[in-house]
């Protein structure tokens, strides 16, 4: 096995263009456990794309399993087609761009390369916008910084799905030495007039009604949605957020925070310091994750301190403005398995069609024709208007935009973001959602915690009984199969449980529905207390 594994390297350092990682592998040479992690599996292609830990061997991402992931898109799209390229401010996304460009140019297509460092929704937004075939962002997203990935885009803007990441997956497979592939260099750059201004018309035209007056915090977590947000807003007539110093500057390393996840402990503190300034206070306060797909929230409470909106939370806001200020026919509205059932309550008022997809957006983008809002519970929105959705996959900038209209609106009217949370729940009932989350070094412990829950599941949670149990993996519902669980209990709460599709974490959805007969504060405090049980109890019954 050591034999191969020094084979399988030697041939690696071969053709890897990359001096960096060459040395780091030939480092290596005598360390059977370090070859073997790298080397004795590969960065599977899957969830639109790759991703993982930068570094040598296959395990890892690097020039050459970029250069074969573009030579697979190559071989599946042919010749002629076009395709866009976009790369965020991570470690090597703009060598990786380069080299994605330089691969599909030498294979006989044509290549558009963003300029500069731009949010994934403005990539999502250019494959459409310049009719493209394709298109490949390199982002890690919210992953630590070690992290990069490689997420491709379909001609209707919207990360692959199924067949078409097998196809390309095979077609990686079936990709030679690095060093032979031929290689390009005629592709065009974009600039801002080509790509950047058209995308902040697009979302500066979603229904944001007329009230302006607002008072924004906001860090873009050393990211690069800094710019584009401030220049969305401005370009809509709201003032520039006050944006948190020390996180404006897009920073690979992410010096201030421990994950750059505006969801982890610890990531919104810088954001919430400033909001709280005196010669601040802000109405509300905003984050994106370093590629900008994804918008955090918080609401100033009356005592001054802020409290941050669940992802749930602020879909329901998102979901009923966008269906209060359309009129279509054919309206269609979809959140994922795992986030809140508000949203179908709502479109059931509003006498608008709602559906169910599995978790990520590539999969929420596939719900239905009409499709003009769509959200999921990690902070991923995409708003959209009687003109449709300007972005086909979450879109963290125009969804700060929108709820910063929403906002105003309530500041005009003399409320805010919380009163409108407040009468969602008189009149929909209380949806309290939380999530319990396991992150592993062993990927095992995940499989036999799944096996258990498989092999002895829960007759009782949080003291609701268990009325129903599916197995996603068997396509429940009339889903696609995917790994999880999903328990309905008494009351319409609701358990469900799967692996992360993108990181080494098991977690688990929890929603509690209860009527508001009296006070809200009130009712929220039992949901609390409802929900803490149901934590502890699928804990146990999962030995984590």
């Amino acid at each position: 096995m050591n034999m191969d594994l020094e084979l399988l390297a030697a041939d690696w350092l071969a053709q890897d263009p990359d001096p960096v990682t060459r040395a780091e592998l030939a480092g290596l040479l005598d360390d059977p456990e370090a070859l073997r992690d790298r080397f004795g599996a590969k960065l599977e292609f899957g969830t639109a794309g790759l991703r993982g830990e930068l570094g040598a061997g296959p395990n890892r991402m690097n020039r050459v399993t970029v250069m074969r992931a573009a030579a697979g898109l190559a071989a599946v799209l042919g010749p002629g087609k076009l395709v866009v390229v976009g790369f965020d401010a991570r470690h090597n996304s703009d060598v990786f761009a380069r080299d994605t460009a330089a691969v599909l140019t030498g294979a006989g297509l044509r290549v558009a390369v963003m300029g500069d460092r731009y949010p994934t929704p403005v990539l999502a937004f250019a494959v459409r916008h310049l009719r493209a075939d394709a298109g490949v962002m390199v982002t890690a997203s919210h992953n630590p910084p070690r992290d990069n990935g490689y997420k491709v885009y379909w001609g209707d803007g919207a990360q692959i799905v199924p067949p078409q990441d097998t196809e390309i997956s095979q077609a990686i497979d079936a990709v030679g030495r690095v060093d032979e592939l031929p290689l390009g260099d005629g592709w065009r750059t974009l600039g801002q007039a080509a790509i950047l201004e058209p995308y902040l018309e697009a979302v500066t035209s979603l229904a944001l009604g007329n009230a302006r007056e607002l008072r924004v915090a906001y860090t873009p977590l050393h990211g690069v949605g800094g710019s584009t947000l401030a220049a969305a807003f401005i370009a809509a007539g709201f003032k520039s957020p006050m944006i948190v110093g020390a996180q404006h500057r897009p920073d690979p390393d992410f010096p201030t925070v421990a994950f750059p996840n505006p969801e982890e402990p610890g990531a919104m503190d810088l954001a919430l310091e400033l909001a709280s300034a005196p010669a601040v206070r802000a109405d509300i306060v905003i984050a994106n994750d370093p590629d900008a797909d994804r918008c955090a929230v918080g609401a100033r409470l009356p005592d001054g301190r802020f409290r941050m909106l669940t992802g749930d939370e602020v879909g329901g806001l998102l979901g009923e403005h966008v269906l209060r200020t359309t009129s279509g026919q054919d309206r269609l509205v979809a959140t994922t398995i795992v986030s809140s059932s508000l949203l179908g309550r709502i479109a059931d008022a509003y006498g608008v069609p709602y559906r169910e997809t599995l978790t990520g957006f590539k999969w929420i983008m596939k719900a239905g024709p009409g499709l003009i809002y769509g959200y999921e519970e990690a902070l991923g929105y995409s708003v959209g208007s009687d003109a449709g959705l300007p972005v086909h996959d979450k879109d963290g900038i125009s969804a700060a935009l929108t709820i910063g209209a929403i906002a105003a609106q309530a500041k005009r009217d003399g409320r805010t973001l919380l009163d409108l949370l407040d009468d969602q729940a008189r009149k929909y009932g209380l949806h309290a959602t939380s999530q319990l989350s396991f992150r592993v070094e062993d990927l095992s412990l995940i499989t036999k915690a799944m096996h258990r829950l498989r092999t002895t599941p829960p007759a009782e949670l949080g003291g609701r009984k268990v009325e129903s149990a599916e197995d996603l993996s068997s396509g429940a519902g009339g889903l696609p199969p995917t790994d999880g669980l999903r328990y309905r209990l008494a009351g319409g709460a609701r358990v469900v449980v799967r692996p992360s599709g993108t990181e080494p974490k098991l977690k688990c959805y929890l929603e509690v529905v209860l009527p508001v007969t009296g006070d809200v504060a009130t009712t929220r405090a039992q949901a609390a207390q409802d929900l803490s049980a149901l934590k502890q109890d699928i804990a146990e019954a999962l030995g984590l």
